[in-house]
This record gives structure tokens, sequence and C-alpha cells, in this order.
């Protein structure tokens, strides 16, 4: 019996081979097939720079060539001296500025429209404005600020708390009003709007301003609301939008440190402050508290924490007083107003959203505009959990 002789490892290599090449041929002509078939019809097809990718990056190059050169000096990306910063986790380092800045070019050219080393131009409208639309913080500038040419010092300690400064402590440029006296009888002589407008009367209404409990219950007093806390627990806090400070005033005659917020709104509110005295802070009720979390005793606001602002920003607002406040720390809401409806509808839900403590709730009728508007006050004293505040 004959047996068919095996292949010879050469005759295997060369049928193999034969294979392989057949195959690679096949696969390569399918997919050029493919790539030609996608190519010509499919509208996946790559294009190195989209049409919305190559209008974001003009629109990104005329916004930075419509931003004056001072501002791009200030904010651009700035390298650390000495490299990698594990503290920065960067070897850069990039300035704060609001984000909103860069939506008012023209705004911002002028702000920024100075001579280096030199005088700044008398702009504070313009910058109050940028702030106020929302460019916060503003950037630095590298120029002196006006003072007046005849500065008269501070009066002394505790005297500067309750006398009116000196005119030549403030630059009037800004203001309606040119001197303290125009000031102190506005609300008498001026029959406009005007924010604050008895504030700077120190020995009109701002001398009993809360001094003690008053008219229905809405108007609660600095000792009634210390005697929550024990004695000496409550030493530093702040007051978000405090006209010229005299919630702080009578804090620190009680020893406790009060920073207050305040905007120069036709008046020179952050002079009188400094003036009397006490902390002026001048940030708006949009910017982020700088303070770090579970840090102050009290928080106090009258009248700006209020229907006047969006409603997503209050409930961010209120948030960051929360952050702030350390655990046991007071909040105290203080008039704080809306329309009737609106209170049960969507105030009152989203301050007990925040997770404070009532310690004291009063809502009344506010009206001085009228009852037929249907406003409302509410007061509370609202305390952030001691345990589990998170």
């Amino acid at each position: 019996m004959k047996h068919k002789s095996m292949d010879s490892p050469h005759d295997i290599f060369k049928s193999h081979s034969s294979n392989n090449l057949f195959f690679l041929l096949l696969l390569l002509l399918t997919n050029l097939t493919t790539l030609f078939i996608s190519s010509s019809f499919s509208s996946c097809s790559y294009k190195p720079l989209s049409t919305t990718t190559a209008n974001t990056v003009e629109e990104t190059t005329t916004i930075e060539s419509d931003l004056p050169t001072e501002f791009l000096a200030f904010a651009s990306g700035h390298e650390l001296p000495f490299g990698f910063n594990p503290n920065f986790d960067s070897d850069t380092i990039y300035p704060p500025v609001g984000k909103a800045c860069t939506l008012f070019p023209d705004d911002l050219r002028r702000y920024m429209s100075y001579k280096v080393d030199g005088s700044c131009p008398d702009d504070e409208l313009l910058a109050q404005k940028l702030l106020l639309k929302g460019c916060e913080p503003l950037p630095r500038r590298r120029c002196r600020p006006a003072s007046q040419p005849e500065y008269t010092e501070p009066y002394p300690l505790p005297t500067s708390l309750w006398t009116t400064p000196s005119d030549s402590s403030v630059v009037w440029t800004a203001y309606t009003c040119k001197n303290y006296n125009c000031l102190v009888n506005r609300k008498r002589n001026d029959k406009g709007f005007s924010d604050c407008k008895d504030c700077f009367d120190l020995q009109g209404n701002e001398k009993s301003r809360w001094a003690s409990p008053k008219g229905g219950g809405l108007h609660f007093g600095i000792d009634e609301v210390l005697a929550t806390k024990p004695r000496g627990s409550i030493r530093i806090g702040l007051d978000v939008g405090g006209g010229v400070a005299t919630f702080a005033v009578r804090m620190i005659e009680r020893n406790i440190t009060i920073v207050t917020t305040s905007m120069n709104l036709n008046g020179p509110f952050n002079n009188f402050i400094a003036s009397r005295g006490v902390i002026p802070l001048y940030i708006s009720i949009s910017q982020r508290l700088p303070f770090f979390d579970n840090t102050l005793d009290i928080i106090h606001s009258m009248h700006v924490l209020s229907n006047w602002i969006p409603t997503t920003l209050l409930h961010f607002a209120l948030f960051d007083v929360y952050r702030v406040l350390r655990p046991g720390g007071l909040f105290w809401l203080d008039h704080f107003f809306c329309v009737g409806e609106q209170f049960e509808e969507t105030y009152k839900p989203l301050i007990e959203s925040i997770g404070f403590n009532k310690l004291k709730w009063v809502v009344g009728r506010k009206l001085d505009r009228g009852p037929e508007l249907r406003e409302m006050y509410l007061s509370a004293l609202l305390e952030k959990p001691l345990k589990n505040s998170w």
C-alpha cells in the first residue's frame, strides 16, 4: 500500500504565504472602499476645525483684542519666580477678576486707562457701576487714587463713634451732596429717593436704632439678641449692607467687632464708616463672603437681603451666610421684605431650606408705601445648628 508523502516545510510555508497575501490584499481593498464611501457621503467626516470651534476661537480673540492692555497685564497668568508651588498646585498664578468684567469692554477700557505709577482717574462712579454689574472683584490698578488736598485726621475713639467727621475726609465729586451738612439734612430737603436717606444724621433715628426692642415685635434690640447666647460668646461678625455702620458701633460699645459691607450709593458711606472707627468692606451682595467656613459668631442684615435679589442668587447668598457662621452662630435677618403671597409661596420655604434653627420668627405688615401693596416684613433670629450643621 502506497502512502501519500507528507508536504515539506517549504511547501507548507508557500501555501500559507499565498493565503496570507490574499487576505491582506482583500482587507486593504475593503478599508480603502470604506474610507472612500465615508469621505464622500458621511456627515461625520473629519474636519480640522468645526464651525462652532472656529467661531469660539474667533470670538475669544475678538474679546481679548477689545480688552485694555493694562487689564490683560494684570489678569493673564503669571509664572511663579521659583517654579511649581505645591500650595498652588501650579507654576502659574491667575489674579482673580469678575467674569462679567469682559462683558463690558468699553467701561473696562475706561477704568483701566491710566498712567502707570501716576494718578488714577476720578472715576468712582464708573468703578461702582462695573462692580454692581458683576465685575467683582474689580481688577487691581497701578495708580494712586485722589484724596482731599487738605486731609484732616479723624476724631479719636470713642468720640468718633457718634460725631460727624470733617468734610475734608472725602472726595465729593461722585455725589450730589458736596458736604456732610447736606447729607445730614437731605431727609428734610431732598424730596426724591436716596438710599438710607437719614443715615448720616447721627442725632436722629440712628441714635436709637437697635438700642432696645420696639414696635410690634419686628424691631429686635441688640441686648435682646445677645441674651440668647452665653455672655461673651458673640465676639466677631458681619453686617451685610450696613448703611453707616450704626449696628457695628452698637456692637463695638459691647466689645464686639463687626465688619460692615456698604456701597457708596450717592453718598460716601465707606468713608463715613471708617471715620467712625469701625471697618468698612466695599463689596456687593453678589460676591462670595471673604471669610473662611465656620468662623463668624453673628451676621446681621437689614433690608438688603430681600425680594429685590433674584431668587436663585438669594438662595446662594443665604447658604454663604450659613457657610461662614460657626456652629451655634446667629443670623439676624432684620426686616426682610416681600409681597404677602411671595412670602408663603417662595421666601418662607427658601429660608427654611437653608437649615437654620428658629429662635425668633416675627411676620408683620410693611405699611410705609401703603397697605394696597400688600407688603410684608419678616424679622428672624436664626441659629446654625451646633451639631450636624452640615
